[in-house]
């Protein structure tokens, strides 16, 4: 961890790195579309990492689930926070 007296950003960058090591590789994201649909994909992988979930569990998940949910409660309830 480091010296208590300093800050450190290392949880930060470590979440970064894998948006750096494919940054090449969304240079090729044909569209505006299929880069924001890239940039959703990646903020929900993410944010459940963050909260302590298995991204391939949340995402199974998720596809299954999303068709019916119909209702604001019920997609508010697949956010993975």
């Amino acid at each position: 961890m480091g010296d208590p007296k300093y800050l450190d950003n290392n949880r930060d960058e470590r979440a970064t790195k894998p948006f750096v090591i494919g940054r090449k590789a969304w240079l090729f994201a044909n569209t505006t579309s299929g880069a924001k649909a890239s940039a959703a994909l990646y903020s929900l992988v993410e944010t459940a990492k963050i909260n302590g979930l298995e991204p391939y569990d949340y995402l199974t998940t998720l596809f299954k689930e999303l068709p019916t949910a119909d209702i604001p409660d019920k997609l508010t309830k697949l956010l993975p926070f």
